[in-house]
């Protein structure tokens, strides 16, 4: 799919909706269609993370063979995490490169470390920061387990049993069916939440002007 400079990340989504509606079956636009409505009607926003929640002192692998530590990245100032299911996620690889042209380097001139995190093992993600060259760090979270503390993990309705050929917890290599709901997360200083963007529905991000407009709000 071509990328056009300056293309909105709505109508990046606009252009792969189009192209499932012209190869994908009724019943897998529908399967589709249905499990992103029914993870939006669920979504309540109180029962997520709120500003002021101060989380543990939780590190992550980077997917070149690093160690993150939250505080290590929000020592001297805030730190943004965004949140993505999986490396070979369509709407990730719509998002992640998307974040990267338009969103990162405003960060970086504000001095503001973004990383991506989705809960696969670290050496199949890396391949989604290899495909885009993202210049942002890349990490896992073991287990879901920032995601379960923000309470923004789910599992889809439909998990067969046996799990098929190439089901999550295969791709991702965790044996499990839960992913992350696609966020923001801004953390500042000990550790402190400062804003959480939830995106119930897969398809609909926040455009990055929409981000940085949060991240000012909210002492970025």
């Amino acid at each position: 799919m071509a990328t056009i400079v300056n293309e909105t990340l709505k109508s990046r989504y606009a252009a792969l909706q189009a192209e499932r509606e012209r190869s994908w079956s009724p019943a897998q636009l529908e399967g589709n269609k249905r499990q992103r409505t029914q993870l939006l009607e669920r979504f309540d926003p109180a029962a997520v993370a709120q500003p002021g929640d101060v989380l543990p002192p939780l590190s992550f692998a980077e997917v070149d063979g690093g160690t993150l530590r939250l505080d290590d990245l929000t020592a001297e100032g805030p730190a943004l995490f965004v949140f993505f299911r999986f490396a070979g996620c369509p709407a990730c690889n719509i998002a992640l490169p998307y974040y990267a042209e338009r969103l990162f380097p405003a960060l970086r001139q504000r001095h503001i470390p973004l990383v991506a995190l989705s809960p696969q093992l670290s050496h199949l993600l890396r391949d989604i920061k290899v495909r885009h060259d993202l210049p942002f760090l890349v990490a896992t979270d073991a287990d879901n387990g920032l995601a379960r503390l923000l309470h923004i993990s789910f599992e889809p309705d439909h998990r067969p049993s046996p799990p098929p050929s190439g089901w999550i917890g295969e791709v991702t290599g965790t044996g499990s069916w839960e992913l992350p709901q696609p966020a923001f997360l801004l953390v500042g200083p000990g550790r402190v939440v400062r804003w959480l963007q939830v995106s119930p529905d897969w398809v609909d991000r926040p455009e990055a002007d929409a981000v940085l407009d949060q991240i000012d709000r909210n002492g970025g």
